[in-house]
């Protein structure tokens, strides 16, 4: 396994918090801890955006969590929120066309999104790479690199068929690694785990529980 700093993995964590009962003290405290603990995001809910200060990136999620939102709704809510001051958009495919076949609309919906919210925004694509055989997977990474995503990224969290899996993080980084970013997200909860998520060609981690994960590493 890769020795790594507690630094150098925290400017890859994006702290996060999408729980519906989220508070805006909740977000408050979120933002506390993600300056104390030196990390790159926070990732929050689209109307929990109003974080203050401007020294942390602030990513949101877009058709989340289930992805089953039109195309118009999906834009509509990733350009309300980067008007809001989102950074960041993580968006959720259509599960279902990928696995109908129909790679063709997960395309069109994630370049909707990407019309929506142009470069410098950061476009993180959410597969629920769980719920997708390989071939499905692989299909899907292309499909997102050629509408025009800055990332890949595993999972909500909120899905039944799991978070992360090392494996999956390989045959995204084997479709798409060294051309789009790929965001583990999902059940990471130790230090180990994460390590061997960023071994496997992870360049970004989606991490509720930051603090437990970094404190099992040194600077």
């Amino acid at each position: 396994m890769t020795a790594r700093t507690r630094s150098e993995v925290a400017r890859l964590v994006d702290h996060t918090l999408l729980k519906p009962e989220a508070t805006a003290a909740d977000v408050a405290a979120l933002a506390a801890e993600a300056r104390e603990l030196g990390v790159l995001a926070i990732c929050v809910s689209p109307n929990m955006l109003a974080v203050d200060g401007t020294d942390l990136v602030v990513a949101t999620v877009c058709g989340f969590p289930s992805g089953k939102h039109t195309s118009a709704v999906k834009a509509a809510e990733a350009a309300a929120a980067v008007q809001a001051g989102a950074h960041e958009v993580d968006m959720v495919i259509d599960v279902g066309a990928a696995l109908a076949g129909d790679f063709d609309a997960v395309r069109d919906d994630i370049a909707a999104v990407r019309t929506a919210v142009p470069s410098p925004t950061v476009l993180k694509v959410i597969v629920e790479s769980a719920a997708l055989p390989d071939d499905a997977l692989v299909a899907v990474c292309r499909a997102a690199e050629a509408a025009g995503a800055d990332f890949v990224k595993t999972s909500t969290g909120f899905h039944p068929t799991g978070g992360a899996t090392v494996h999956a993080i390989e045959v995204m980084h084997a479709t798409v690694g060294g051309r789009l970013g790929i965001k583990a997200s999902g059940g990471i909860r130790t230090t180990e785990v994460a390590l061997a998520m960023l071994d496997a060609g992870a360049t970004r981690l989606g991490l509720s529980g930051s603090a437990t994960v970094l404190a099992g590493l040194s600077d």
